[in-house]
Formats: structure tokens, sequence, C-alpha cells
């Protein structure tokens, strides 16, 4: 079995999530949906709320604010059977870390994530915000949080076969080949085009 690592990335409401979740179902059966999300308010629970509606009954669901790695690592035992891990959202995932255990514990969580990406029995599909192309965040604690964000987002690129940027809804492959042998197909010309819609 071929295992594929994809990293997604974009802004708010850029599109990258829904990307994704057609990435994940377009290429693989059994997809398992990580949410790194938690209900602490009546608009996250909103958010979360219309993400479970946008998955179809195809999908298991795991929700893990803050042990990513482990879920990663332990996927297949607890989810036997499911051939790809979608891991929305990375940059909730880092919020949880920082505000649960504080910067410190940033690189160790950091280098057990890599880790488990890196050794995962299963494809990933990780979703991720760019940070950094909007404005300098007025705090100490925003602009560290741009940093810790866009560093990780770095090493996880590093470590996808593939990344994908969203802005407005329309992917630009930045590294690597998305799995196509599954997916829609479209000819235009000589080219092979994946087709999301």
């Amino acid at each position: 079995m071929h295992i594929t690592r994809i990293l997604v990335l974009g802004g708010a409401r850029s599109g990258k999530s829904s990307f994704a979740l057609r990435l994940a179902e377009n290429c693989w059966r059994r997809p398992l949906y990580a949410a790194t999300a938690e209900a602490l308010d009546s608009e996250m629970a909103a958010r979360i709320a219309a993400h479970r509606k946008a998955r179809s009954r195809r999908w298991a669901c795991a929700e893990e604010p803050l042990e990513l790695a482990a879920l990663i690592s332990r996927a297949e035992k607890k989810f036997p059977g499911r051939d790809v891990l979608l891991v929305d959202c990375l940059t909730l995932w880092l919020n949880n870390v920082l505000y649960r255990e504080g910067a410190r514990a940033f690189r160790r969580r950091k280098s057990e994530l890599l880790r488990a990406v890196r050794g995962s029995p299963k494809s990933l599909v990780m979703v991720s915000n760019e940070v950094g192309l909007g404005l300098v965040p007025a705090t100490p604690e925003g602009r560290r949080f741009r940093d810790l964000a866009g560093w990780l987002n770095q090493d996880l690129a590093a470590a996808a076969d593939a990344v994908v940027f969203v802005a407005s809804g329309l992917p630009l492959v930045l590294k690597g080949k998305l799995p196509a042998q599954q997916a829609q197909r479209g000819r235009q010309g000589n080219a092979e085009l994946m087709k999301f819609e």
C-alpha cells in the first residue's frame, strides 16, 4: 500500500478544508477525519456542526485536540481499515498546545508530530492555516503564534510528498503531485487534470 502525505495550506475562508475533504473523498474509499477543534463557545460549536454536516456517511471521526501524534501513530489500531486520515486543522492543534502547555512545549510536540507524520501507517491529508501573509500581529503573543505556525508549516511541508496552497477556493500545487489514480480525471490536450468541483 502506498502512503501519501499531503499538506493543504491556505488563509481563513480560503477553501482549504473543503478542498482537503473533496481530495480525500475522491482519492480514498474509507476516510477518517481527525478534528482538533473544541466547542468552547457557540461560534466554534456552529463551525464544528457545519464541518460535520459537510462530511458524508463514509467518514469516521476522531476528536483529538492535543494528542495528535498518538492518534496518527495508532490510527490503524483504533480505526482499522480506514485508508486516509484527514487532520483539520493543525493551526487549531498548535493553539491547543500553546493554551494548555505553553510555548515551551512547542518543540517537543512538533517533534512528536513530525515523527508520527513520517511514520504514519495511513495516508495523510493535513490542513493548516498560512498565517504569515497578513498584517503583523499587534501583540507579542500573536507574533509568537504566527512564527510558530510558520515554522510548523515549513517542517510539515518538508515531510510531505505534496503541498497545496488554496486561495479563493483554487488549489495551487507547490510541491509534488496529488494522487490521481482514483480521482476524477479530465483531459485537456496532453495534460491530465484532476477535477474538484
